[in-house]
């Protein structure tokens, strides 16, 4: 083949593939920078007498140009705004007559930006030096949630009723209320600095490396929880806060005086304080030198205003009374039938009255209840005919041993198998009279095999019952190769459920839980049934082992 032919095929090609390059270019659309970009600026209260305004320090913006997507503003005071329209409000806060550089940059298809600049001057009469001495201390100040004060963290109405718009009314968090649960405890890491650099405010959040999110707004930190939770997210970065007169309902109300201090922080480049709520303006309700209550509108729900307590000396909680005096337990250390003066067998079907549409007899068959080796062995086991499809055992300490508060520890290793389920629980000694769910129900753990190496704990009570108990759960890698530990904490403040110390589940204990009198425990091996599942067939046999039960007061 000659060149000439060669060089003739390589340009056909090159053709070829430029009109590719084309087409592909006429799907996305040309990539071209906006033009005729132009800001308009509009000084609210500009008057011939007042030509700098009213003295609010408000300019309304728009920013114009041919083939813009978007618009975001950036101003000589160091913040800056996104505009998906080109219009916006800023408020310039420096008390006096300023000028200041307004910059706004369009961006159009493919990401290619134009910018424009314009100056302004303005007139800000409000200033609030107090305010500004309380938060920076006049060089730097840390603050914290004033986590043991009631009502640190709280919401409310966001409305016209001057009787109830200034004060979270829906609900106040207790004293170290979320330090409860790992799902909410992140709260409490949370250090917020302000500082004055000349008459800046300037505002660093060190939140730990975990937020605790709104539910509506954990997708911003890649989640998707039902109920509020602690997600990974990082705060970090210099924001800078200007203040402004307040503009809430509460500035309606005949008392606001009283109410509100009417100071509002505006923080820069999405800065928040601590809760996440999609709100970056903060209604100063009160401050002193070390204490601050702030208000703040639900982002995207005005209807409700969340409140924030915030002190400048981290509160320390006391760490709860451990139960430490060993009050009953069981070693398992001789072997043959459990022990009868801790134990009593349950014998029977779901007929009998555990129901749950369970496919298992419970026995008090060696085949199916052991203590060996120095453990107890509850084994489940496919039969081969007659009765029930499966056998297992169950135990209880009803009749036997009972109490009302302590640390219960049981060290286990679960069974394997699809439709397996055991359970190592309590129920409310007075049962047989006040009927479950009244009695309560403390579940320690309960795992299903058909989703091997989840642990649950769960309290069952009236309104929460069921497929409604309050819940948590943990995964443990080696549930059914391995022995673990596992603790209920049980006082009348709180239930705190450990995987080997870890702390996954914990429930606000009070007067009105059924969970502040007398409980037996209760070790048994379910198979099938509403919370274990579809059994599978070739299951033959699965045992789980108890290595010790022990109840501390």
């Amino acid at each position: 083949m000659s060149k000439k032919i060669i060089i003739n095929i390589v340009c056909i090609l090159t053709m070829l593939l430029m009109v590719g390059c084309q087409e592909d270019d006429l799907k996305f659309g040309a990539l071209q920078a906006p033009t005729n970009l132009v800001i308009t600026a509009e000084i609210v209260g500009k008057t011939d007498a007042d030509p700098n305004g009213d003295g609010s320090g408000l300019v309304k913006l728009v920013a114009t140009a041919n083939d813009a997507i978007s618009y975001k503003y950036a101003f000589s005071d160091g913040t800056s705004l996104n505009s998906p329209t080109g219009k916006t409000e800023k408020r310039f806060t420096k008390t006096g007559l300023n000028t200041y550089t307004v910059t706004v940059i369009a961006t159009g298809t493919g990401g290619i930006q134009s910018s424009t600049s314009i100056e302004v001057t303005v007139q800000s009469d409000f200033s609030d030096p107090d305010a500004v001495t309380f938060l920076t201390g006049g060089t730097s100040k840390k603050w914290y949630w004033s986590a043991s004060e009631p009502g640190h963290l709280g919401v409310g109405q966001n409305d016209g009723d001057a009787t109830k718009n200034y004060y979270a009314n829906y609900y106040t968090a207790g004293p170290f209320e979320k330090a409860a649960s790992p799902a909410s405890s992140c709260l409490y890491d949370n250090v917020l600095t302000f500082s004055l650099d000349g008459e800046q405010i300037k505002y660093q959040l060190d939140n730990g490396g975990a937020t605790f999110f709104n539910a509506a707004f954990a997708s911003v930190a890649g989640g998707s929880s039902p109920d509020d939770a602690c997600l990974a997210y990082n705060s970090s970065g210099t924001k800078i806060v200007s203040l402004s007169p307040s503009e809430s309902v509460i500035m309606g109300n005949p008392d606001h005086l009283t109410q509100t201090r009417g100071t509002t922080m505006n923080f820069s480049d999405g800065g928040f304080m601590g809760y996440y709520i999609g709100q970056n303006s903060y209604e100063i309700i009160s401050i002193t030198a070390n204490r601050m209550v702030v208000r703040a509108v639900m982002g995207g729900n005005p209807a409700l205003a969340w409140y924030h307590i915030f002190t400048t000396t981290k509160p320390t909680q006391a760490p709860p009374a451990d139960y430490t005096t060993l009050v009953w337990s069981d070693e398992f250390n001789t072997d043959g039938a459990p022990n009868p003066a801790n134990w009593v067998n349950e014998l029977g079907t779901g007929d009998s009255g555990w129901g749950n549409n369970e496919k298992q007899n419970y026995t008090n068959s060696p085949n199916n209840v052991i203590v060996q080796g120095g453990s107890l062995k509850i084994t489940a086991k496919k039969e081969a005919s007659g009765g029930m499809a499966y056998s297992s055992a169950r135990l209880k300490t009803d009749g036997k041993f009972k109490f009302t508060y302590g640390k219960i520890e049981i060290k286990a290793k679960l069974p394997i198998g699809g439709g397996t389920w055991p359970a190592i629980w309590m129920l409310g000694q007075n049962y047989a009279t006040s009927t479950w769910p009244a009695c309560g129900e403390i579940d320690i753990m309960e795992h299903v095999g058909n989703s091997q190496n989840l642990i649950h704990s769960t309290l069952h009570y009236p309104g929460h019952s069921g497929g409604g108990g309050n819940t948590g759960s943990t995964t443990i890698a080696t549930a059914s190769s391995e022995f673990h530990v596992y603790k209920a904490v049980w006082s009348p403040e709180s239930i705190k459920f450990y995987v080997d110390d870890a702390l996954f589940h914990s429930f606000a204990n009070d007067a009105t839980t059924p969970f502040n009198k007398d409980f037996f425990l209760i070790l048994n091996f379910a198979m099938g049934g509403n919370f274990g599942g579809v059994i599978d067939p070739a299951f033959t046999q699965s045992t789980m082992e108890v290595d010790y039960v022990r109840v501390y007061q």
